[in-house]
């Protein structure tokens, strides 16, 4: 039932009630005060005529002045009845007999049924749209679904609990079912899915994760649980973006006298096969690995990545890129440098240097230190437990003395960061659920180390800019990250969101690719992998454009996922 059939169902009650409790009025008045009994039927009947105006007088006049006062109230009250009628009953009809005629049915396929319309839907709609992906969104409230479908959705308004409107939804030959409206109504509407089209594929969204099961027992296909989602999203800006670093270390797998490793390293395609993810490669003594943000009054911020020409001008390499929650690697030249974007970049100390005034911004090598994470609810503690499979020591703060909380305050006192060692963190994650609590908690964070690098949720898409205004590196909202994830869930095959890539830096020999140019060889289109430096006679070359030709005896350097790296060995040898 829409809003409009709740205020009539409202109205015509309240106005019966007033009704019968006036012509009760009216029948003991007469007895008692004029002494002239009446049916009731007769007092109902004079109620209603003086309600509507159709009739006064029948029993007039009234000799006492109690009844004179009280059919002056019944006159009033009915004139205001009449005029709250306008707009609660004639005004909406009047409205829905000229407004826009909503579907009563879709005629698509291959299509994805959408119920009902929430922020993490908007975001999954526009993946639909960029992979030409047909939907349609079942909405249960008339008014929302009429804005829809004037903003250019398609729409079908109807229960989505019920069978018609699902079968209206054409659900038989679609793709699959989104259920996105309420915990407990996704359940509802899974049955009923499962009475229309039992083989078509159900995604659910479930906001408290103990009801997961009761989901999966309805006949869900996938459980997406959005906080959680949000707290891997983050975890792996920290454990994902990179797997060694180049600034120098203790191990040395590629100097000295062991050739043997070296050989076997070779033939792997990466440091060894049993190098640690962790370990350092000397490759020299100021080539970096570094993070720089997009600012927003920066010189490349709404470029794309070919026009930026960073490579030109700072003469460092773009090997990633974060943008939205997801790391691209390599990234494409259309990718837009917005504000937020953050840069996985290689070069000398020079050319990184050159970089951050072309994006305004620090620098942060990448590598791993201590983290803070501020909030221990559902997203923190998937932090904290992504933290530590991966061996990355943290510190968590919360308002509440719980277990896994080893600092217990308020995170916009500055005393509370500095029991947690703010000032020598590498990374603050806020997975707090108060946007507030986050941007001035991000603000007290920078004011303690103004180089420790601030990831940070959003419960509302709105106050993502806000945050960043207030300094933030890495802000991800809750629905953008739910909806991003039910968009990779559905469209198989296309990877729109990727959690769990990274970048590995290798060093290793390409005897296949002696004597051609990096134009030539075409190494990126090819393998996905970026050259980001050459080694030659001991000396580290990172000027390696498109005509730079390689040598038999070179050592090239370069930066791609596993995946990538694999395929590059395959080619380079």
């Amino acid at each position: 039932m829409d809003t409009w059939k709740r205020r009539t169902a409202y109205y015509l009650g309240t106005l019966a009630a007033v009704i019968v409790g006036y012509a009760l009025a009216y029948d003991y008045g007469m007895t008692t005060f004029e002494g002239r009994p009446k049916p009731f039927h007769h007092s109902l009947r004079i109620v209603v005529e003086t309600f509507t105006t159709t009739g006064y007088g029948s029993d007039a006049p009234w000799a006492t002045p109690e009844m004179n006062a009280f059919v002056s109230v019944m006159d009033v009250t009915g004139v205001v009845l009449i005029f709250m009628a306008l707009p609660v009953f004639v005004v909406p009809l009047f409205e829905q007999a000229v407004s826009t005629t909503l579907p009563r049915s879709v005629d698509l396929e291959d299509h994805v049924v959408v119920s009902t319309y929430s922020p993490r839907a908007e975001t999954l709609i526009a993946e639909l749209d960029s992979w030409a992906v047909p939907y349609v969104i079942v909405e249960a409230d008339r008014e929302r679904a009429t804005e829809l479908y004037e903003s250019g959705h398609a729409v079908l308004h109807g229960d989505p609990e019920s069978v018609d409107t699902l079968t209206a939804a054409n659900l038989g030959a679609a793709r699959a079912l989104v259920a996105d409206a309420g915990d407990e109504v996704n359940v509802s509407v899974v049955l009923t899915a499962e009475e229309v089209a039992p083989d078509v594929p159900v995604v659910s969204v479930v906001e408290d994760p103990d009801l997961a099961t009761y989901h999966e027992l309805a006949g869900v296909d996938r459980v997406l649980t959005p906080r959680r989602l949000l707290g891997e999203s983050l975890a792996s800006k920290i454990t994902g973006a990179v797997s060694t670093d180049l600034d120098g270390g203790d191990r040395d797998w590629v100097e000295g006298d062991r050739e043997e490793d070296r050989s076997e390293a070779d033939d792997e395609g990466v440091l060894g096969p049993e190098m640690p993810s962790d370990t350092t490669v000397e490759i020299g003594e100021d080539f970096e690995v570094a993070e720089l943000s997009v600012q927003r009054d920066s010189d490349v911020a709404g470029a794309t990545l070919a026009d930026s020409q960073i490579r030109e001008q700072a003469g460092a390499n773009v090997v990633g890129a974060w943008v939205r929650g997801e790391f691209r690697s390599p990234p494409s030249p259309e990718l837009e440098l917005g504000p937020g974007t953050i840069l996985l970049v290689t070069g000398h100390e020079t050319d990184i240097d050159r970089l951050e005034e072309l994006t305004s911004s620090a620098r942060r090598k990448t590598g791993r230190g201590e983290v803070v994470v501020v909030g221990y609810g559902e997203v923190g503690s998937t932090i904290v437990d992504a933290l530590a499979a991966a061996n990355v020591p943290y510190t968590v703060v919360d308002l509440e003395d719980k277990p896994g909380v080893d600092v217990v305050g308020d995170t916009t006192d500055p005393e509370t960061l500095q029991a947690a060692g703010i000032e020598d963190a590498r990374s603050v994650v806020f997975a707090v659920a108060n946007d507030t609590t986050t941007g001035f908690g991000t603000l007290v964070a920078l004011d303690q180390n103004p180089t420790v690098e601030v990831l940070a949720r959003a419960e509302e898409t709105e106050n993502v800019r806000k945050i960043y205004r207030a300094g933030a590196d890495y802000v991800l909202a809750l629905a953008t990250v739910s909806g991003r994830m039910l968009a990779s869930t559905i469209l198989e095959g296309e990877q729109v969101v990727s959690m769990d890539n990274q970048v590995e830096i290798v060093r290793t020999t390409a005897p296949a690719l002696a004597g051609r140019t990096l134009a030539e060889a075409d190494v990126r289109k090819r393998t996905g992998c970026t050259i980001v430096a050459v080694e030659r006679n001991g000396d580290v070359i990172t000027a390696v454009g498109p005509e730079f030709r390689l040598e038999r005896d070179d050592d090239v350097i370069v930066a791609g996922t596993d995946e990538d790296v694999n395929r590059f060995t395959e080619l380079a040898h």
